[in-house]
């Protein structure tokens, strides 16, 4: 399991920052886990999962 940051989320996803925290305040994105007072990063993993998830619903469509 490996935490990334909102640098690696954006370079991922193609989505700038003001829109993965509209996501996230809509539940249709992973929330990010707080590393600290400031800080927050978000599983690898689940952000993968949800990349995923949008390739099948674009394959369904078609």
């Amino acid at each position: 399991m490996r935490i990334i940051r909102l640098k690696d989320v954006i370079d991922s996803t193609g989505l700038g920052r003001s829109t993965i925290y509209k996501y996230i305040a809509e539940g249709a994105f992973p929330k990010p886990v707080s590393l600290g007072e400031r800080s927050v990063g978000w599983v690898e993993g689940e952000v993968h999962d949800w990349i995923l998830a949008r390739i099948e619903e674009r394959d369904l469509v078609e």
